[in-house]
């Protein structure tokens, strides 16, 4: 079974994940890595606020989604932190997003999403926070570079809420109140429901 988690920036996705990797030794958890196609984009110099680079860019992401998807499907349980669910959003939405609703996504990347939709986890939680708790935990963690955190709460959280309540395989966690002790609780019983549910 491949589960995912989602949410906002600052949701408390990883800290959730963490627990389930500390108290669920039979899930392996696959923690959010973008370094690879991080390192891709700057060394081709490819910039996402042109049109043409956003294509690239998007393959890189949509490809490295689905060989992580790949890489957790090869084990017995999965927890991914972020699953290709997300890239498959972002790179719908954000054009429109950014002041580009003219710009061709699906066409040319038709082959790469396809790809990416028969990749999707069994389950997905999307962890949610009222907006004001999110950006104080935004502005309390400075471990983390979170540059994107106003654009992302701005233009793109509204529509990817939207987005996940349509589909039929999302379960919904209301982190607001919830400390971070009690979001990894609340995330470890989901996992090991959705796996008792299976046997």
């Amino acid at each position: 079974m491949i589960l995912a988690l989602q949410g906002g920036m600052a949701v408390g996705k990883t800290t959730a994940a963490r627990c389930v990797a500390r108290h669920a030794p039979e899930v392996t958890v696959f923690f959010e890595n973008n370094d690879e196609v991080i390192a891709q984009v700057r060394r081709r110099g490819l910039v996402k606020t042109n049109y043409p680079d956003y294509l690239e860019i998007q393959r890189l992401w949509l490809d490295h989604a689905v060989r992580r998807y790949q890489a957790a499907a090869a084990c017995p349980h999965a927890l991914l932190d972020y699953g290709p669910e997300e890239i498959l959003f972002y790179t719908l939405h954000y054009p429109a997003s950014a002041g580009h609703p003219d710009w061709d996504v699906a066409g040319p990347l038709a082959r790469e999403l396809e790809a990416a939709r028969q990749c999707m986890p069994h389950r997905i939680l999307f962890l949610d926070a009222a907006d004001p708790q999110l950006r104080r935990r935004k502005e309390g963690d400075a471990a983390r570079d979170r540059g994107f955190f106003d654009h992302t709460l701005t233009h793109l959280l509204p529509a990817k809420r939207a987005w996940f309540a349509a589909l039929d395989r999302v379960d919904w966690l209301d982190t607001t109140a919830l400390s971070p002790d009690q979001t990894g609780a609340a995330v470890l019983a989901w996992v090991q429901g959705c796996l008792a549910a299976k046997e």
